[in-house]
């Protein structure tokens, strides 16, 4: 049986990814180890991974994932709260295939989508 799922995206700089995960979207990071151009951030119940990728052509990058929650009005509020740039076709909105919407744009272009069931 299948229990999770712990997407690998790829980074230019382990430090601006760090930095922006945890400072804007309030993730932590995981475990205990340095591993050299490897990253693993979590927040409550997830986990994304990043490979270190230097040569990068962010305009290039077509990394996505989607993350659900279950309280998206209150983390939209959050973000913004830090500043957090919302993608500018990606603003909160109610969706046709019932779900509540918003994406962000990391330091290397991946997109990440959080939407919850309406």
């Amino acid at each position: 049986m299948l229990t999770h799922i712990h997407p690998k995206l790829p980074m230019r700089n382990k430090k601006a990814t760090r930095n922006f995960y945890s400072d804007k979207l309030g993730f932590q990071e995981f475990g205990s180890a340095d591993y050299d151009g490897y990253l693993m951030m979590q927040k409550d119940g997830i986990q994304i991974h990043f490979f270190e990728f230097k040569t990068l052509d962010p305009k290039e990058n077509y990394g996505q994932v989607y993350i659900r929650t279950n309280d998206i009005d209150n983390f939209y509020q959050t973000l913004l709260d830090n500043k957090t740039s919302i993608h500018p076709n990606g603003q909160l909105g109610n969706k046709p295939w019932g779900q509540k919407e918003f994406s962000v744009l990391d330091p290397d272009n991946n997109l990440l989508t959080f939407g919850q069931s309406i």
